[in-house]
């Protein structure tokens, strides 16, 4: 039963969200809905998730599966997360040539990229209050770190495997 749970929950997540960052609300709330793990552990499944190689959903899905319920969990929740972007893959293909240049789909695509950009606002937002407010006080050693980070991401122009290693070493050192 748990197996066919974490199949459908992130088929639905695979359904939901566009890829990417957009799937951290989704794998959130489904993952606390069903009590399959807690926001920190979340946290710590999408930084995971991120710094290795491979699609965040995926890896979000094979992480958590397999904390869940072993190697079948981590087989049907990764087979759940891609269910929905094969088949819509499959579909679009046949459809490209006739959609190109179609003005109904560039209408619904500028629809589409402010609502992506809400989730990712929402997913900040909320592994945010998770990550720097833990406990009863902001964790300013975090947040420098974070600056850190994006600075390093924005005006350094640093890789982001780069960035994600320095990161862990200052978390080793301040954290």
């Amino acid at each position: 039963m748990t197996c066919l749970r974490l199949f459908l929950s992130f088929m639905k997540i695979g359904f939901c969200s566009f890829g990417g960052m957009t799937m951290i609300p989704v794998i959130n709330d489904e993952v606390l809905r069903y009590g399959w793990m807690t926001a920190e552990e979340v946290m710590d499944i999408v930084a995971v998730a991120e710094m290795t190689p491979g699609s965040l959903g995926i890896n979000c899905a094979t992480f958590v599966g397999l904390r869940t319920a072993g190697m079948a969990g981590a087989l049907c929740a990764s087979l759940g997360v891609m269910m929905p972007s094969l088949t819509l893959s499959m579909a679009a293909a046949h459809f490209i040539f006739r959609l190109k240049d179609n003005p109904y789909l560039e209408s619904a695509m500028r629809g589409v990229r402010p609502a992506s950009m809400g989730m990712l606002m929402a997913a900040a937002v909320t592994l945010g209050i998770t990550t720097y407010i833990p406990g009863r006080g902001i964790a300013w050693n975090l947040v420098g770190i974070a600056i850190v980070s994006g600075i390093l991401l924005v005006k350094a122009k640093l890789s982001i495997p780069k960035t994600i290693l320095i990161a862990a070493i200052l978390g080793l050192l301040v954290g």
